[in-house]
């Protein structure tokens, strides 16, 4: 009886052991991948700082005339593009000027190695004028027309990689602004690219 209860008690000093053993080595592993985690973030962030200086010297002008922000949080960065600079009103028709700032940006972008680039169109809340409601009904339409022929202008002629670009309308349903003013109207049209994890 008594060899029993010591065969017992080993067994369950033996239990022990494994689940404090593995509860320490779980602990070590988890510890590990959090400073991983932890600098491969840290890395990444640096990398979207220098992707961030790189925009804001290839647009001072741009950047300087308001038409232009750049913005970083943590591990986004968006280029801000006013309408204006890239479209004539209602159109979606990049101009000469626009696809000269869009080359700048592309240049810059073509530096960043496996980020998603979003492009999203933004509009205002106006109706679309009834002569061009054939092309564009709603804003949805001119919005995602916009943020194709951005991106298409990005793969085509900067040559940047089409399973990283992402096209995206977003109408009048983000606005950064009020639409109650003709300044707040002019703010919500826009063009935002934005680096993504």
């Amino acid at each position: 009886m008594k060899t029993v209860l010591v065969i017992i008690a080993l067994i369950f000093a033996g239990i022990a052991y494994y689940f404090y053993d593995a509860k320490i080595k779980t602990k070590s592993e988890l510890e590990t991948k959090i400073v991983t985690v932890s600098n491969e973030k840290e890395k990444e962030i640096g990398m979207l700082t220098d992707t961030y200086n790189e925009f804001v010297a290839q647009l001072k002008k741009e950047i300087k005339q308001g038409e232009i922000k750049i913005i970083q949080l943590s591990d986004r960065l968006s280029v801000v593009m006013d309408e204006k600079i890239l479209f004539p009103s209602g159109e979606s028709e990049i101009t000469s000027e626009g696809l000269n700032v869009l080359e700048r940006v592309g240049i810059v972008l073509k530096n960043t190695q496996h980020k998603i680039i979003r492009v999203e169109g933004h509009t205002d809340n106006e109706q679309i004028n009834p002569r061009l409601q054939k092309k564009y009904p709603t804003n949805w339409e001119l919005s995602t027309a916009r943020a194709t022929n951005v991106v298409r202008f990005l793969q085509e002629k900067v040559g940047l990689e089409a399973e990283f670009l992402q096209p995206i309308g977003m109408s009048e349903y983000h606005p950064v602004a009020s639409n109650k003013t003709q300044a707040g109207r002019s703010q919500n049209r826009r063009i935002e690219i934005t680096l993504l994890p």
